[in-house]
């Protein structure tokens, strides 16, 4: 007998035999009840024990998903400042001077710097910014289940969605700008290829205007060309670069901040700016920055590790900052 039932059976020793007769059936209840419990948790206890032993095997045993630069050996490429991204490119906005390059042709994901392309498609369109657009299932994400706080069903301009796209990285949001183009999502994505031929960007091919696709891949070069063009646009110098921004949704507000902790840094005075992030292409950035009395278009592709881009960034800045005394820029070996 578990302690469970002889603590209940104890009990009804104790009672008049009366009470005992009237009590026996409700008392056999709640044992029943308190053993069910008892049995339940004990099955749950041992699932989350099994469940985390799994996790820890797994975790020992499965190698992390590599990035396509790691597949195609781009992180065996040395650079002088010892970078974590395997792509890296620095040019002069004005000159087009490429001060420090590694792996710049190198066609790779490009993950969520795809909405720099999504959000210029829009501001050149000149689709109006007050129209309301509402979120619905078809913008939810079944490539990679990523989570939105934009829940099917809300309603916001498209200036707002435009917005969070470009400064939060809002999945949803930059769907949403592209199924509401004039021919809906198809015609967009045609539009942000046509685009990028005009542009000369002939390493670029987009098949969404979200980057959970990894069929969404550019080199380097492309993308400093698409920094350039981009921050033609005041709104998109303005949108991208907001620490953070609140809207309206329904009776709530909901605050939003930028994926780009450079924003907020005294020591960075940067025009516009874009991160990504998905398995197969690692952690991107890309910027347009004034550093040690220059323009300069930043892009930084498959950096390994959560904060490694923001790393790769200070080092060239610092580098900048000291004038690249005695280093030269990194000859490509990526193809």
């Amino acid at each position: 007998m578990s302690w469970s039932l002889a603590l209940l059976a104890s009990a009804t020793l104790s009672l008049p035999h009366d009470a005992e007769a009237a009590g026996r059936k409700p008392v056999r209840k709640a044992a029943a009840r308190v053993e069910a419990k008892l049995e339940k948790s004990k099955t749950a206890r041992a699932v989350r024990t099994v469940v985390a032993r799994r996790s820890v095997i797994e975790a020992e045993v499965a190698p992390a998903r590599q990035s396509f630069g790691q597949i195609y050996g781009l992180h065996s490429t040395s650079d002088p400042l010892e970078l974590k991204s395997s792509v890296a490119l620095v040019m002069d906005q004005d000159t087009n001077e490429v001060l420090f390059s590694k792996n710049p042709q190198a066609v790779l994901p490009i993950a969520s710097i795809t909405k720099l392309m999504t959000a210029l498609i829009v501001t050149e369109a000149q689709q109006s910014l007050d129209e309301v657009l509402t979120i619905t299932q078809d913008d939810v994400d079944t490539e990679k289940n990523s989570s939105s706080r934009l829940a099917v069903g809300t309603r916001l301009p498209r200036g707002e969605m435009l917005h969070l796209a470009l400064m939060a990285s809002e999945n949803r949001a930059a769907n949403a700008l592209g199924r509401h183009y004039p021919g809906g999502l198809e015609a967009f994505v045609a539009a942000m290829n046509r685009k990028a031929r005009e542009l000369g960007m002939d390493d670029t091919h987009y098949a969404e205007p979200t980057g959970l696709s990894s069929r969404n891949q550019s080199s380097a070069r492309d993308l400093a060309v698409l920094v350039k063009a981009a921050h033609g646009h005041q709104i998109l110098r303005e949108f991208s670069t907001s620490p953070e921004h609140a809207v309206a949704v329904g009776s709530r507000q909901i605050q939003f901040h930028n994926t780009n902790g450079l924003v907020r840094s005294g020591s960075w005075d940067i025009g516009l700016q874009k991160t990504g992030y998905i398995s197969e292409a690692g952690r991107c950035l890309v910027m347009q920055a004034d550093l040690a009395g220059r323009k300069l278009i930043m892009v930084l592709l498959d950096s390994a590790g959560k904060y490694s881009r923001i790393g790769d960034a200070e080092r060239l800045r610092k580098w900048l900052m000291q004038g690249a005394d005695g280093i030269k820029a990194v000859v490509p070996t990526g193809g």
